[in-house]
């Protein structure tokens, strides 16, 4: 277990050996001491929190209310900065799921999570206390990601798939960083830019101009965690300007550009994703 040390905080940090055996997963594994309110930054992919140590993660919803353990986040969760995740001896695998095949893994539509955080337990029953109880029986963190990852292709296995169209479109705006035209992802599909919306609304969970603008956004961010200057990064990203940056990030973080270059959540990234992050200036 490799160490994560950025200011006063200290996280152990695991990663699988192997990819999932399902496209559109990832995950890690974290053992934290001490969590201290984490802002969390919106990311572009429903989480997913497998919580099985002996103290459990808070999370603190920007309405008042809090979820405790294994909880499921919908994409662009923590807008404004507005959730905060503590907790203390916190163990955990969490799991990054696309979209686009989260919802046959969860058993609900990514439109029921939009901007939201439940408790596993509603979602999964039984099931939720199941791989809880699996995963702390086990010691290793491989074994751990290979007892998720298969109960994980088990779901998707029996669940319904998304409409291949929307599948591309979506793959299409992540590897674009954000910047495809939603009017041409629909032409190309033979679609109408209304159909469009409203399949990759109701199956991904938000509608296509916002996914494109929240990934646009993790890629830029990211770029900043890395070092770049806000200036290059707005010109590289697709940004107007530099102030249409800093509008960007204010809405979804509620901090400046140079507050979110020192966000842990975001500098973990290159330890526990390290293949998923992009190189500076791509």
């Amino acid at each position: 277990m490799r160490t994560f040390v950025h200011g006063a905080a200290v996280w152990g940090v695991e990663s699988p050996r192997r990819p999932s055996r399902v496209d559109g997963v990832t995950m890690a594994g974290f053992h934290v001491r001490d969590l201290q309110a984490l802002r969390i930054v919106p990311h572009p992919a429903v989480t997913l929190l497998l919580d099985f140590g002996a103290g459990s993660p808070v999370i603190d919803g920007a309405d008042g209310r809090q979820q405790l353990g294994s909880v499921v986040a919908g994409p662009g969760l923590g807008s404004a900065g507005a959730v905060l995740a503590r907790g203390e001896n916190v163990e955990c695998v969490q799991v990054r799921l696309s979209p686009v095949v989260a919802g046959a893994m969860l058993g609900t539509s990514p439109a029921e999570l939009d901007g939201v955080v439940v408790s596993l337990d509603d979602l999964w029953g039984r099931a939720a206390s199941r791989i809880r109880e699996q995963l702390g029986e086990v010691s290793a963190w491989q074994d751990r990601f290979a007892l998720t990852d298969a109960l994980l292709a088990r779901r998707q296995a029996a669940g319904p798939s998304v409409d291949p169209e929307v599948a591309w479109a979506w793959h299409r705006i992540v590897a674009g960083h954000g910047l495809a035209r939603i009017d041409e992802l629909a032409a190309e599909v033979g679609w109408s830019r209304k159909r469009l919306w409203s399949r990759f609304r109701s199956q991904l969970g938000l509608p296509p101009k916002r996914a494109a603008k929240l990934v646009r956004f993790d890629h830029a961010a990211h770029r900043l965690v890395a070092g770049e200057g806000a200036a290059r990064v707005a010109a590289d990203a697709g940004y107007a300007d530099q102030s249409h940056l800093h509008r960007d990030i204010v809405e979804f973080t509620g901090a400046t550009p140079a507050a979110v270059a020192r966000e842990p959540f975001l500098a973990v990234d290159d330890i526990a994703w390290p293949e998923v992050r992009p190189a500076p200036g791509r």
